[in-house]
């Protein structure tokens, strides 16, 4: 093995890391978005929007993170 190859073995380890912490966030995160929906009383369109718009962008990025398997 090379010194090289050395390196990409810990980054990949440590994307493996990150990837799955950042995985963990995303969950949370969207979680809360779906509380909020049955949280809030007074919603309306644009807050609608705005959980939609969140939690269609959380599930990009896990989507993203997935197609690094």
């Amino acid at each position: 093995m090379e010194a090289g190859d050395e390196n990409k073995l810990i980054s990949s380890g440590a994307f493996e890391i990150l990837k799955h912490d950042i995985k963990n966030q995303l969950s949370n995160i969207q979680l809360a978005l779906e509380g909020l929906k049955y949280e809030v009383d007074d919603q309306n369109s644009d807050l609608d929007l705005y959980l939609d718009s969140m939690a269609q962008s959380a599930a990009k990025i896990d989507t993203l993170l997935n197609s690094f398997e």
